[in-house]
């Protein structure tokens, strides 16, 4: 805002809601870390102020605004008699008349219409008086009026027009009410006009605000004079019509690209169109000849008749030679039979199957024109429409469901066809002919002439004059693959045929040459209507026949003396090519050789290159006459037949760079980037053609401006069939002036073809309209395009006719894309060669880039009928990853230029200012805290005892024969269990081999190598006992000893281990020949085997000193691949202990179910203290077992009735993947988990929503409550800081915008909302835990919308880290760390390693207050700094993984500054290179990021820790080291 009109005083801001006034504390403070742009943010001001601006300034924001120094509009003198005025009354804003520039009532447009106000308000003052009189001489109308007011602009000149309203003599005049505004002119109800005068409709609305009043739309008759010829009825109807029917899309959805997109800006150097505007160019007209038949059927008839004997058309077979002719007798008298029977002898006589009008499907192939001829004049005949399509080939052909729908739209029941034809259709088992996807039920008719009855003496088919009644449908495939049938009327196709006739100067007898397509376009309006009209002799000669031998047709011109060819550049190209085989054929008797795709960059240098060959054959240079068509506007142009001698015409060479701005220059400077195009000719015999914008009003361009050519004239298309909106928009255009003005009454049919008229009045096409690349504002044509790319010397590496170019959507921009087939025998250094060189072309002719280049093996993509490319389908292939390509190219890098800017550091804000800002916009800081330990009594005699050693010797005393702990194995049976006193047995009798064998002193460590069991946690205890620290280690793999085998040998090594204690299996593993490979085995500290236990027992069992000494050692491979071991006290065990004891209601009459592995963290906690401590059962299920029966946990959580169970991520994923379509089996087995309170999966990572999502949906028809599901959040430096307990409210979910996270900060958005992220809360705090949210950089505590390293404080931390070399500082900075401000307390934290946040809930936690959630966003090691910003690595492969089917699992790292993205495919190998442009297209899409390699693995690559985290810098290593063995490998460029 420029000048901030808007800008409310201190004061005013004092008065606005709290809430409004912390929105507007954090945009300022996102403005000043330039995480939003200055557009975005006065933009969310505005909207944020908008509802409150009136209370503020009293009046009307937008007048005030934009007359600052005029008086307020109250002032406008209101004494002209009430009779002309219409005041505004009351009512509340009706949201419907949002302005259609903004999404809030004030808005950056409102600049824009500043500017053009004041233009817009002098020019009015000018010529207010001319304006007012033309007005007032009663125009009910307002063009006048709107040619001087540009839209928006109603609103500001009210005040000045006033003036000048008021002193005009208007009260001698009786006018008509004004019928065409519904609202006055501005929102303020005080200024007032007269009545018939009239302002222009639209955008009257535009500055209401939420406080203006609105009358409802139906009290305009207040108003209306009493003499008025216009009753309140027509005006009410008017009004309703008006109306807007729905509100737009905008009011639901606000898109903020404009904050998030860079705008590229305008070339200042563009080019822009100078001439005059271009006047419509009229045809010559249609001659007047006498004999003219009054129907195409009428010209059968008498030919049929008279010339019985003359040849009508020849068919050839696959050789090339002729083998029917059809003369004009046999055509008629079959026609005439094929109409007979088609009304009177399907069905029965008071049901005929077929009425006149309705539509009949014409399936025959190319290479018989004879059967399709006689078709389609029997349909003629008969009166009913034929529609020709394709003979399917498949159940699934390419574009075939859209042809159904074509049918279907039609109404076809009936398909005609030939008995050869028939019998070649697909059929199933039993004989029929398949349904084809997306066909109607067609009902098939063989047309061959035994089937036919002859017709009665007296019976004559009914042939009236031709007039509006369609003659045909022929079919149209549109840019986006859908199939639309062009209707054309008897008398379009009669004109159309004169016109060509004309054009041509057809005379009879002549032979035409005719190697198009008979179905459709110029093969069909020559080689059929034209030729029986004037009784010519065409030869047809089929695609098939021209792939066995390209000169076919050129031999049959010679044979025949043909006086016209029909052909394609490709037939000019292919003859070329063969030429070598044929030297006497001669071509002098060619008067006409019709080049019908004229319209194509290359048909110039076709024609040249076929001329400079086939000359000294006798071919005449004016012969070559090109034309351009559209199935729409039928034949627009063509070049007539020159004069022997006269000069050629001439060509146009125009600059490519002009062309992408729709501009014509001649192109002097640089031969390569210049199109050089041949005329068409001259506009059709009794046509008109002007050139309209091919975007927007059809408003007429200027002379050296390319626009879509327009074609008026009796000889086009009257509809597309069925789809009335479309239609208007092509069949019935009134083009306009710069003015707006229409330049005439006849409607235009719109062609698809763009080009331009040049000098001498010749037609000249660039391109077409379905072929158009707009890419950021310019134009690009997809032909230009691939003939760029053909000129790139292509014939070692791919098919000359096999290029596909379209433009696919990614990032708020269309992308070219660029698809090929490839020749089996190119090598891949060719392919990337040419791939290359290509991109290089393009860039530099063109000036634009390329998003991808794939390479398809040859035949791969999918056909048109005639051979050439399908490109819809292409594109559709490309989009969902079916294209499989063999090789592919990305170059995002380049032609993304619209990403915003990378986001800058600001300054760090100091502590204090934080704090402030924080308290002024009413944040609390985040923080949050368990209950208070210390106000929880316990009347258990556990609190006696400061160790769990003790407390194992109170239990085994207390209650002997007490069942602490179950182990299950695969079959579900107890293989082992262990009472109170058996454990403290066992455990002494470890104690005594420890000090026996193992010569141990008190604070040695001892390696716990055990499978997860009963018999490690007696080994855990027996340490005790023996005052040794364990610390266990999950076993090596038998299996993969290369693998797991290091692990344990690093923890050995680190934790300077005195002894291992492990089974006979294990100890033989370690030392076996297969360990040796991996280790050094010689060098293992004792080994001891607890298999075989002597007797003895230790004299006397040790007690630590202190609480503080320590009890255990913990050692976990993080997900960064860091090894680390923490230090865990006595007082830590027992706090933590009593925590998940109080937090779960744990005593000794409950049963917990666990299947987690025992060897880390909390996992480590729940199956070897917890019970001891509290007395519980636990029922232990490792969690290997699960894989030999999937059904373990959850049957025993039924077996049980466990109400708490246990579990990780894996164990989830592996009962969601493996029982997901086993749930019937479950119930039939009994399985019941209605009994389930909690059920907890054990993690150090943002919850995997999605997986409890899917788990519990999967498993609530066997009786788990959807409330049951939660998570723990736990970190190396405190393993349980939330666990969601028995008691508390349930977890929450919240919607956070991903873009605002990317910053560090909280948005919370409603679920759906576009870039929206799910998160859970982690569980509920522990007891006697305190938790707070700090700034990882500036180590200061943070308010509740920011997300920063969630820091504890807890009698359950860890108390250091155990290293080798004791690095005292991490120690202190991980441990031991103060806020740097705003904690008087000093209190000491651990800091987690994870970014999270705290929210405030509605809910009430135990206490009665309000509860604190906490939610963990990622661990900080493994955010991506890229382009300013920090990313998680979970959101972009949440992304990725849902792109397409085949892929397995996903992960993301970065490497000098590129993203990297490893897919798993778990589909076929040439799937793979589909994923990369996929995987690209989504990252770009929802990360604005450019991803650099994208690496296809196979399933499995991607290592995953014990508690199923992905080890992602594992992989980064693998990757840099080579080690992947990828199935491909991309480099986006």
């Amino acid at each position: 805002m420029a000048e901030r009109g808007l800008e409310p005083s201190a004061a005013a801001v004092a008065t606005l809601p709290a809430e409004v006034r912390a929105q507007l504390a954090e945009l300022e403070l996102e403005l000043s870390e330039g995480d939003i742009t200055q557009k975005g943010y006065e933009k969310k001001r505005s909207k944020l102020l908008s509802p409150y601006i009136p209370q503020i300034q009293g009046i009307d924001s937008t007048v005030q605004k934009e007359h600052k120094n005029q008086t307020a509009p109250s002032a406008v003198p209101s004494s002209t008699p009430s009779k002309y005025h219409r005041g505004r009354s009351g009512g509340a804003r009706d949201e419907r008349y949002r302005s259609d520039t903004s999404s809030a009532s004030e808005d950056e447009g409102s600049l824009r219409r500043q500017a053009a106000l004041s233009a817009a308000l002098q020019q009015s003052l000018q010529n207010a008086e001319s304006w007012i009189n033309r007005s007032i001489q009663g125009s009910s109308t307002s063009s006048s009026a709107s040619s001087t007011l540009s839209h928006g602009e109603v609103k500001g000149t009210t005040v000045s027009l006033a003036d000048v309203f008021a002193n005009t003599r208007i009260e001698n005049f009786s006018a008509p009410p004004d019928v065409t505004t519904t609202t006055s002119s501005s929102s303020s109800s005080s200024s007032i006009r007269p009545a018939n005068i009239d302002l222009p409709p639209s955008g009257i609305v535009k500055g209401m605000h939420k406080g203006s009043n609105r009358s409802s739309l139906m009290d305009t008759a207040d108003g209306v004079p009493v003499n008025s010829r216009v009753s309140t009825k027509i005006q009410q109807l008017l009004n309703t019509l008006k109306r807007p029917k729905r509100p737009p899309l905008k009011e639901y959805f606000v898109d903020d690209s404009e904050e998030i997109v860079e705008v590229p800006q305008p070339d200042p150097n563009q080019p822009k169109p100078e001439g005059r505007q271009m006047t419509p160019v009229k045809g010559e007209p249609l001659g007047v000849i006498c004999n003219w038949p009054p129907a195409l059927e009428s010209a059968l008839q008498r030919w049929g008749t008279t010339q019985a004997k003359c040849p009508c058309l020849t068919a050839l077979d696959v050789t090339g030679k002729p083998v029917y002719t059809l003369t004009y007798g046999k055509l008629w008298s079959r026609s005439l039979k094929l109409a007979y029977t088609l009304l009177n002898k399907l069905g029965t006589k008071n049901e005929p199957v077929l009425k006149p009008g309705d539509r009949v499907a014409l399936v025959y192939p190319n290479n018989d024109p004879v059967m399709f001829t006689v078709a389609f004049y029997g349909c003629l005949l008969a009166e009913v429409i034929p529609v020709p399509i394709e003979v399917p080939l498949t159940r699934k052909d390419a574009g075939g469901q859209q042809i159904g729908f074509l049918l279907g739209s039609c109404g076809v029941t009936l398909a005609l066809t030939s008995e050869v034809c028939l019998k070649g259709l697909p059929k199933t088992q039993n004989g029929e002919i398949v349904q084809f996807k997306g066909w109607p039920r067609l009902k098939w008719v063989v047309t061959d002439s035994k089937y036919l009855s002859k017709s009665p003496k007296d019976w004559q088919p009914h042939i009236s004059p031709a007039g509006i009644e369609p003659a045909y449908i022929e079919y149209k495939t549109s840019k986006e693959g859908s199939v639309m049938g062009v209707t054309v009327s008897r008398i379009a196709m009669l004109s159309h045929c004169q016109a060509l006739s004309q054009a041509c100067n057809y005379s009879e007898g002549e032979t035409i040459v005719n190697v198009l397509d008979i179905k459709k376009d110029a093969g069909l309006w020559h080689g059929i209507f034209a030729n029986v009209m004037n009784k010519m002799h065409t030869i047809s000669v089929p695609y098939s026949v021209m792939k066995t031998c390209p000169l076919s047709w050129v031999q049959r011109v010679h044979t025949h003396k043909a006086k016209v060819a029909l052909v394609k550049c490709r037939d000019l190209h292919w003859a070329m090519m063969a030429h070598r085989d044929q030297r006497d054929v001669s071509l002098s008797s060619l008067r006409m050789l019709i080049v019908t795709d004229g319209a194509n960059p290359w048909s110039v240098s076709s024609c040249d290159a076929f001329l400079s060959l086939f000359q000294s054959h006798g071919l005449k240079p004016e012969a070559i006459c090109p034309c351009a068509t559209s199935p729409e506007a039928m034949t627009v142009a063509i070049r007539r037949p020159g004069v022997p001698g006269a000069p050629l015409p001439g060509r146009a060479i125009l600059s490519m760079n002009g062309l992408s701005y729709g501009v014509i220059r001649v192109n002097t400077e640089d031969k390569n980037s210049a199109l050089t195009v041949q005329d068409v000719g001259h506009v059709m015999p009794g046509g008109i053609m002007c050139i309209i914008k091919p975007d927007g009003p059809p408003h007429l361009c200027k002379t050296d401006e390319i626009g879509e050519i327009c074609v008026s004239s009796r000889t086009g298309g009257m509809m597309y069939y069925g789809l009335a909106g479309v239609t208007k928009n092509t069949f019935e255009v009134i083009p306009t002036n710069v003015a707006g003005s229409p330049i005439g009454e006849v409607p235009f049919v719109r062609s698809g073809l763009l080009g331009f008229v040049g000098p001498g009045s010749l037609v000249f096409v660039v391109g077409k309209m379905d072929g158009l690349q707009i890419v950021s504002g310019r134009r690009h044509n997809a032909d230009d395009i691939v003939a760029t790319g053909l000129a790139v010397e292509s014939i070692k590496t791919v098919y000359r006719g096999r290029i596909a170019v379209f433009s696919v959507p990614v990032f708020y921009d269309e992308r070219i894309v660029v698809v090929a087939e490839q020749r089996p025998d190119a090598s891949e250094e060719d392919s990337f060669q040419w791939m290359s060189r290509v991109l290089q072309a393009i860039d530099s002719i063109h000036q634009v880039g390329v998003y991808c280049l794939a390479l398809v093996p040859a035949n791969t993509l999918p056909k048109t009928p005639l051979g050439g490319i399908h490109i819809s389908q292409t594109k559709q292939h490309f989009l969902e990853g079916s294209l499989h390509p063999c090789n592919i190219l990305m170059c995002p890098h380049t032609c993304v230029t619209n990403l915003p800017k990378p986001r800058q550091k600001q300054p760090v804000v100091g502590p204090a200012s934080v704090m402030v800002g924080n308290l002024v916009a009413g944040k609390r800081i985040a923080q949050a805290s368990g209950r208070d330990l210390g106000q929880i009594e316990e009347n258990d005699l556990v609190r006696k005892h400061q160790f769990l050693a003790e407390v194992l010797q109170w239990r085994a005393q207390a209650t002997p024969d007490h069942i602490l702990f179950l182990l299950l194995n695969a079959k579900g049976t107890t293989v082992c269990t262990a009472s109170c006193l058996q454990l403290h047995k066992r455990a002494e009798k470890i104690a005594g081999i420890l000090y026996d064998k193992g010569h141990l002193n008190a604070g040695d460590n001892v390696v716990l190598l055990y499978p997860p069991g009963i018999e490690l946690i007696a080994a855990f205890y027996g340490c005790l006992y023996a005052g040794c620290i364990p610390v266990t280690v999950r076993p090596p793999h038998a299996q993969n000893l290369t693998a797991t085998l290091p692990t344990v040998r690093m923890i050995v090594d680190v934790s300077k281990a005195a002894c291992i204690l492990t089974t006979q299996t294990l100890m033989r593993l370690l030392k076996s020949r297969e360990a040796a490979a991996a280790v050094d085995v010689k060098t293992w500290p004792t080994i001891i085997d607890t298999d075989d236990l002597p007797r003895k027992r230790l004299p006397q069992l040790y007690k630590p000193p202190t609480p503080e000494m320590l009890a255990y050692l913990d050692f976990s491979v993080s997900t960064t691949g860091m090894l680390t071991g923490v230090k865990m006290s006595h007082s830590a065990v027992n706090a933590l202990c009593r925590a998940i004891k109080l937090q779960c209601e744990l005593y000794s009459s409950r049963q917990i179910a666990i299947c987690l592995d025992p060897y880390c963290g909390l996992g480590f906690a729940l199956w070897c203290l917890c019970s001891v401590y509290s007395g519980h059962q636990s029922i232990l299920i490792p969690p290997m077992e699960l894989e030999n029966n999937l059904f373990l946990w959850l049957s025993t959580v039924n077996q049980y009735k466990i109400r708490d169970t246990f579990c990780s991520y894996s164990v989830m994923e592996l009962c969601t993947k493996g029982l997901g379509n086993q749930v019937e089996v479950l119930k039939a087995r009994g399985i019941n988990l209605s009994c389930v309170r909690t059920c907890v999966v054990v993690a150090e990572e943002r919850p995997r929503v999605t997986l409890q999502h899917s788990f519990s949906k999967l498993f609530k028809d066997i009786g788990l409550s959807p409330r049951a599901v939660s998570t723990t959040f736990g970190s190396r430096v405190n393993v349980a800081i939330c666990l969601q307990g028995t008691s508390g409210p349930d977890p929450t979910t919240v919607y956070v915008d991903l873009k605002s996270l990317r910053h560090d900060r909280v948005r919370l958005v409603e679920r759906g909302a576009p870039q929206s992220l799910l998160l859970s809360e982690s569980g509920k705090i522990l007891p006697g835990v305190k938790v707070v949210i700090v700034n990882p950089e500036t180590k200061g505590p943070v308010g509740d919308s920011h997300l920063g390293e969630v820091w504890v404080n807890s009698p359950h931390t860890a108390s250091g880290y155990y290293t080798i070399y004791d690095n005292e500082t991490l120690q202190a900075d991980h441990f031991n760390t103060r806020l740097s401000f705003g904690d008087a307390a000093q209190t000491l934290w651990a800091r987690t390693g994870y970014l999270g946040f705290v929210r405030r809930t509605e809910l009430t936690a135990a206490t009665g207050e309000r509860h604190d959630a906490l939610y963990v966003v990622g661990a900080l090691d493994e955010t991506l700094e890229l382009r300013g910003l920090r990313y998680h690595p979970t959101d972009i492969e949440t992304s990725v993984s849902r792109t397409h089917r085949s892929i397995a699992e996903c992960a993301v790292f970065t490497w000098t500054n590129l993203l990297v993205v490893v897919v798993e495919l778990c589909g076929c190998e040439q799937e793979a290179l589909d994923l990369v442009p996929l995987v690209t297209n989504v990252v770009l899409e929802e990360h604005y990021l450019i991803v650099g390699v994208v690496v296809v693995v196979d399933p499995g690559v991607i290592p995953i820790n014990s508690r199923g985290e992905k080890q992602r810098m594992h992989l980064r290593d693998s990757f840099l080291a080579d080690q992947l063995d990828p199935i491909y490998v991309a480099y986006n460029m």
